[in-house]
């Protein structure tokens, strides 16, 4: 729950001039203003220190993501300035004298899941988020950053622990948070036996890149979750670019009960949800193949949420809570300081790089490293 108190004067965010920025910021930003819910003051602050004209011209986003010159010049009324990193602490002058989808919901809200939702029933749990693209003219960047960094200890821990996290006691943002918490102390820090590192072939020729790197673009890796709901059930996480689909996607293995169905190759069920592009949730079951009384093959029922034109995207979503003074879905001090626990060991320690081909599903060595009972299940795409 959002506190009224705690509700923000001015919105200050850092990498103005980034991909992220153009991308994601300014569009939820658009939004915002079209929706009339953006009504602070707003402050950039980049390591290239620009003035405030630049700033306002970055507001200027490309037609395709649906914006226009009236709220571009509604977003530059409320921009106040541009900061380097090193003037921050001028903010203070502009700002005056001012006071200084859900997966959660969507696991808590439906009482089907908690019958199976545990290690009785869970045979493993497998996090895939897939690109089909480069890194787009930003080699510099990520070759100080790489794929654990720049996805794994952040987004799909985040969605990690808003699976494997207990019922919070009351819905307020502190007890949310303390569940998700617990989560990752549960979690051992990652071993090298227990992670594979890939780089797709070309990387090294993008520009900003080292031509020696070792910085991954692929990786694959397995966890455990040292609680009594999960103990025993592995938790696979999978993240890379230039693989065959731009894609983020769960799926819950199910366990095998005994079966009177012997000789039918049966496979495990599962459940399935689909975060991106668009939300789903699937249930895979058993069914007689078709032309025949002795074969089974796995069958879906799928339900899927067609976005919508007034529709929210997550990005104005996070900073309307953000400006709202809700926390719920921002990381707290003690969270980051478990992520950081758990893929530290690995990342200070150095693994192998292997080299994938682009538009495959990373290094073979991942099969035989890091590999669900059962194989890996890879998402598609298909189109409307």
């Amino acid at each position: 729950m959002s506190d009224i108190n705690a509700r923000s004067d001015a919105f200050v965010f850092f990498g103005a001039t980034g991909d992220l920025a153009y991308k994601k910021i300014f569009p939820a930003l658009h939004a915002m203003v079209k929706r009339g819910h953006l009504d602070v003051p707003v402050i950039g602050v980049a390591k290239a220190g620009w003035k405030l004209e630049q700033l306002q011209a970055r507001v200027i986003v490309e037609k395709p993501f649906g914006h226009d010159v009236v709220s571009a010049r509604e977003l530059n009324r409320v921009l106040l300035g541009a900061f380097d990193e090193a003037s921050i602490f001028r903010i203070d002058h502009y700002l005056g004298k001012r006071p200084v989808h859900h997966m959660q919901f969507f696991r808590f809200a439906n009482a089907f899941l908690e019958p199976f939702w545990s290690r009785n029933h869970v045979e493993s749990v497998q996090i895939t988020m897939a690109e089909d693209f480069g890194v787009q003219g930003r080699g510099a960047f990520y070759d100080e950053t790489g794929t654990v960094r720049d996805v794994v200890q952040n987004h799909l821990f985040q969605v990690l622990s808003n699976l494997a996290m207990e019922p919070p006691v009351r819905t307020d943002s502190e007890s949310t948070r303390d569940e998700k918490v617990k989560v990752l102390k549960a979690i051992p820090a990652i071993t090298p036996d227990n992670i594979v590192r890939g780089q797709f072939r070309g990387y090294r020729s993008e520009k900003g890149v080292a031509p020696g790197s070792t910085v991954e673009t692929f990786v694959a890796l397995r966890l455990e979750i040292d609680s009594w709901r999960w103990q025993g059930v592995p938790f696979y996480i999978r993240a890379g670019k230039c693989l065959p689909v731009t894609c983020t996607e769960v799926l819950l293995r199910l366990r095998q009960p005994p079966t009177m169905f012997h000789g039918f190759g049966l496979e495990p069920n599962y459940c399935r949800f689909r975060i991106n592009p668009d939300v789903t949730i699937a249930i895979g079951a058993n069914v007689i193949a078709p032309g025949t009384e002795t074969r089974s093959q796995i069958a879906e029922m799928v339900g899927t949420q067609l976005p919508r034109a007034d529709e929210m995207d997550a990005y104005e979503r996070v900073l309307g809570d953000a400006m709202h003074g809700d926390a719920t879905l921002f990381a707290r001090e003690d969270y980051v300081e478990e992520a950081w626990r758990i893929v530290d060991p690995v990342l200070k320690g150095g693994t192998p790089v292997y080299e994938y081909e682009p538009g495959t599903w990373g290094p073979k060595e991942v099969d035989a490293k890091v590999s669900p009972p059962g194989g890996w299940h890879n998402p598609t795409v298909r189109l409307p």
